[in-house]
C-alpha cells in the first residue's frame, strides 16, 4: 500500500527486522533434524558450506588466517582485495596502528593509511595463503577495479569473486570512462561470481541477469556504515530482500537459473539471521558480528569499505569488541543471553520452534509486522539495561 509523502509524491512503507516476527506453525521439529547447510552450482560443480555464513569483505573482519578458520568451520570469509592485506607486506602493523586511533581522529589517519597503492603480488600471495589452509578462496574487488585486479587473483588461485560495492547497477553510465560489462566480464570468467549492492527488485533482476551465481542485498544497513546518512539511500533490510526474493523467482521463471539472494548487514543476533531467512534468503554475509571474535584481524574494531574513501567517507570506526572465539559466535557455547552468541543455534532453533527442516522450507514462514516485539513486556530488562534492553 502507498502512503502521500505529498501531493506530488507516494512512497511504500517499508520494515526492517525489528519491525517483523516470525510465527511459529502447528509443527514444530527436533533441532537436530534441521539442516541449515547452503550450495549453489555452477558450470556443473556443486559448492557447499554447511553454514549459511559468509563473512564480509572488511579488513577489521577478514584476513588469510581468519577466512581458513570460518572455512573449516564450514563458511567462507571474503577477502577485499583493495584493502589493507594488499597494500601492505605487514597488514598486523597498520592494523596495529588503526586500532590505536581516537575515535576523532580515526577517519582522516585511516584515509592516510590506505592511499598506499594496492599490489598485484599481494593480490597473488594472500589468495595463495588462503588456500594454503586448505579452504576456498573467496575475495572482493569493485567494479571499477574487477578487470585491472582479476588476473592476480586468477593467479593465487582465486574460487569465488565478489564484485561488490555500496550499490552495484548492471547499467552504470559515464561520459568519462568505460563502465565495466558485467554480463561478458561474469561469462567470461571460470569462476563463479557474487555482486552486490542492491537494496531492489529491478536492481536485483537485473544483477541476476548478468549470470551470478548470487546478489548481495542490503545498501547502507551494516552498522560501520553511513551511507544512508550520508547519501540518503537505503532500504530496511526485511523489505529489501522480501523484494530480491521476488526477483528470484521472476528470474527463475524466465531462465531456469535459481539466483541465490544473501543477505548483506544489518544482522546482529540470532533472531536476525533467521529473519532473513524467512523473508527470502538464501545465505547470510555478515561483518560486525564475525569481528567480535578473537581471530578477527581489527583488534575489537569493525570498519566498513568505504571509511577510509579520500573524498567522501562513507562509513566509521566502529568498537565491536571482543565477546568470544570465531566458534563461539557462530556455533557456541552462548555465555551470554542477547543473542549476540551462537548466532546459528539460534537460526537452527527457530526453524526448529517453527518447524521447518531446512533454509528453503524456512523462507515459506509466516511473518507479522511487530511494532511492539522489541518492547512488549520488556520493561524490566530495558530500564535494568540487561537482554534485551541492551
Amino acid at each position: 500500500m502507498e502512503i502521500e509523502i505529498g501531493r506530488g509524491k507516494t512512497a511504500r512503507r517499508a520494515y526492517g527486522f525489528d519491525d517483523i516476527a516470525i510465527v511459529p506453525s502447528r509443527r514444530t521439529r527436533d533441532p537436530r533434524d534441521v539442516s541449515i547447510a547452503w550450495e549453489f552450482s555452477f558450470r556443473g560443480r556443486t559448492y557447499s558450506f554447511p553454514l549459511p555464513i559468509l563473512a564480509s569483505a572488511m579488513d577489521g573482519v577478514v584476513d588469510p588466517a581468519f577466512a581458513i578458520t570460518l572455512g573449516k568451520l564450514g563458511g567462507m570469509g571474503v577477502l577485499n582485495l583493495e584493502g589493507i592485506q594488499t597494500r601492505y607486506a605487514n597488514a598486523n602493523e597498520q592494523l596495529d596502528l588503526i586500532a590505536s586511533f581516537d575515535k576523532e581522529e580515526a577517519t582522516a589517519k585511516m584515509q592516510e593509511i590506505y592511499r598506499e597503492g594496492i599490489k598485484e603480488e599481494l593480490i597473488t600471495q594472500r589468495i595463495k595463503e588462503i588456500k594454503a589452509g586448505g579452504v576456498l578462496a573467496a575475495a572482493s574487488l569493485t567494479p571499477q577495479n574487477a578487470p585491472r585486479y582479476i588476473e592476480a587473483a586468477l593467479a593465487g588461485g582465486l574460487d569465488i569473486l565478489v564484485i561488490q560495492g555500496t550499490v552495484v547497477s548492471a547499467e552504470h553510465v559515464s561520459t568519462y570512462d568505460k563502465p565495466l560489462d558485467l554480463n561478458a566480464f561474469i561469462e567470461s570468467l571460470d569462476i563463479p561470481v557474487i555482486v552486490g549492492g542492491c537494496c531492489s527488485y529491478s536492481g536485483a533482476l537485473h544483477l541476476m541477469r548478468t549470470g551470478a551465481v548470487g546478489v548481495l542485498v542490503g545498501v547502507g544497513p551494516g552498522h560501520a556504515c553511513t551511507s544512508r546518512r550520508v547519501l540518503g539511500i537505503g532500504v530496511p533490510q526485511g523489505t529489501a530482500i522480501a523484494d530480491a526474493a521476488a526477483a528470484r523467482m521472476r528470474h527463475l521463471d524466465e531462465t531456469g537459473t535459481y539466483c541465490h539472494v544473501i543477505a548483506d548487514g544489518g544482522m546482529r543476533t540470532g533472531g536476525d539471521l533467521a529473519k532473513a531467512i524467512a523473508v527470502g534468503a538464501d545465505s547470510i554475509m555478515i561483518g560486525s558480528p564475525l569481528a567480535a571474535a578473537s581471530e578477527a584481524p581489527g583488534r575489537g574494531y569493525h570498519w566498513g569499505m568505504a571509511t577510509f574513501h579520500p573524498e567522501l567517507p562513507r562509513g566509521t570506526r566502529v568498537r565491536a569488541g571482543v565477546k568470544g572465539t570465531l566458534e563461539e559466535v557462530l556455533l557456541g557455547p552462548a555465555h551470554q543471553n542477547d543473542g549476540t552468541l551462537n548466532l546459528l543455534g539460534g537460526l537452527r532453533t527457530s526453524m526448529a520452534t517453527c518447524g521447518y527442516e531446512n533454509l528453503k522450507a524456512f523462507q515459506k514462514a509466516e511473518v507479522m509486522v511487530a511494532p511492539s516485539l522489541q518492547t512488549e513486556g520488556k520493561v524490566l530488562q530495558n530500564t535494568q539495561g540487561v537482554g534485551m534492553g541492551r
